[in-house]
């Protein structure tokens, strides 16, 4: 198995940080455009799609700005983040989003991404 290397990606997102926060770490909030359904109890968090489940445990929360997650089925150094960034001066709002994927996946984790965020800018019609 080859190693996963940490990627970043920055998406605008015309939001307050408040209603991004919601939707990055409230299970009804990420239901609505990262999986099909969410739930949480202790911390881990269970994410179904198209009947198939996978668990996250949540490693940090910093409110409105950062939710951090490691899949339990993986390596413990691997994880993903979410993270609220605002430009002080204009006030502008970006996610910026870190994961992991080894080299022949990267570009496909990429664009999960990309639908994922798109999906999401959509469901805040921001």
């Amino acid at each position: 198995m080859s190693e996963k290397k940490k990627f970043t990606m920055e998406y605008e997102i015309k939001s307050s940080p408040r209603i991004l926060y919601s939707f990055l770490s409230e299970s009804n909030g990420l239901t609505q455009w990262f999986a099909d359904d969410v739930t949480v109890r202790d911390q881990v968090y269970t994410f179904t799609w198209d009947d198939e489940q996978q668990n996250a445990k949540l490693l940090m929360l910093k409110e409105n700005k950062l939710v951090k997650f490691r899949w339990v089925d993986d390596d413990p150094q691997y994880y993903f983040e979410m993270e609220i960034l605002q430009d002080e001066l204009t006030n502008d709002v970006a996610l910026g989003i870190t994961d992991f994927a080894t080299e022949e996946t990267i570009d496909e984790r990429k664009l999960i991404w990309d639908n994922q965020i798109e999906y999401l800018i959509s469901v805040l019609g921001a």
